[in-house]
């Protein structure tokens, strides 16, 4: 039995179609509504909030492996839970900050998650992916209503990684040999800066989209308003104010777990440009 978390998600929606596309059974997706869920045959739909480890209880019995999302709110006794439920595997979704930004207080507390999982007793496979192409999602509502996107740092690259890739590598680890105990950095196919990005997503709607590049304190002070002072400065880091070559490296591994080249963006945009309609 694989248990996958986040299952209506962008990484986790994908995995569930990769499981179920590699044959692997049973399978059970988290949802906080199961009712509501549809992950098509095959596929179990269980109730759970990642905020709540006890409202994991049932979802973990009988489970062998289990893909988890970190940052969400209770990791550190969903793998108790897990643990106490006889899980063999866990696949864990950390993030590229651990080695890029170890600095700063969310890096930090997904590393050490990160060795929480390793010294749990169970077996092991880390992915830490890069910044998400979805993040573009951000812009969605100034898109549709505007035609516009205001950013900073708007000629700087990085590797953007399609959720999807994620979801194919989880879906290695969980299904084949050879991915227990590694850890896995994930990045897209090339550095893509917030201008090809909007160029990107404007192909995708046949429609001019403009970009006014903003300055990093308007840009603040946005942020701020809704994700906190430090939250808002670490984004930003992350965005292009402190950009290093563990940042901006781009990486193969994709391609050498799944046999698949990465997605680019471009692939990403074309996917999802109904988001900005």
């Amino acid at each position: 039995m694989i248990l996958v978390t986040g299952a209506t998600g962008n990484i986790g929606s994908a995995l569930l179609r990769d499981l179920q596309a590699a044959g692997a059974a049973p399978v059970r997706g988290l949802t906080r509504d199961a009712g509501r869920a549809s992950f098509g045959a095959g596929i179990e739909a269980v109730e759970g909030d990642l905020k709540q480890a006890d409202s994991l209880k049932a979802a973990l019995e009988g489970v062998r492996s289990l893909f988890l999302l970190s940052g969400m709110g209770a990791e550190a006794e969903i793998l108790a839970a897990a643990r106490q439920a006889g899980v063999e595997h866990v696949v864990l979704v950390s993030s590229i900050t651990v080695q890029s930004h170890p600095h700063l207080r969310a890096a930090g507390e997904k590393l050490a998650l990160e060795r929480l999982l390793k010294d749990s007793g169970m077996a092991w496979t880390v992915l830490r992916p890069t910044q998400f192409a979805s993040n573009t999602l951000w812009w969605t509502q100034s898109i549709r209503d505007q035609g516009v996107v205001r950013a900073p740092y708007a000629d700087i690259g990085l590797p953007a990684v399609h959720p999807a890739d994620i979801a194919a590598v989880a879906c290695a680890a969980l299904t084949e040999p050879g991915h227990q105990g590694r850890t896995y950095a994930l990045t897209g196919p090339e550095c893509v800066t917030v201008r090809r990005q909007v160029a990107a997503i404007a192909a995708a709607l046949g429609r001019e989209v403009a970009l006014i590049e903003i300055s990093r304190e308007e840009a603040h002070r946005q942020m701020a308003s809704f994700m906190g002072v430090e939250d808002a400065d670490a984004v930003l880091d992350l965005m292009g104010g402190d950009v290093n070559d563990e940042l901006l490296k781009v990486r193969d591994t994709v391609s050498r777990v799944t046999g698949s080249a990465a997605r680019s963006f471009q692939q990403w945009a074309s996917e999802n440009g109904a988001a900005f309609r």
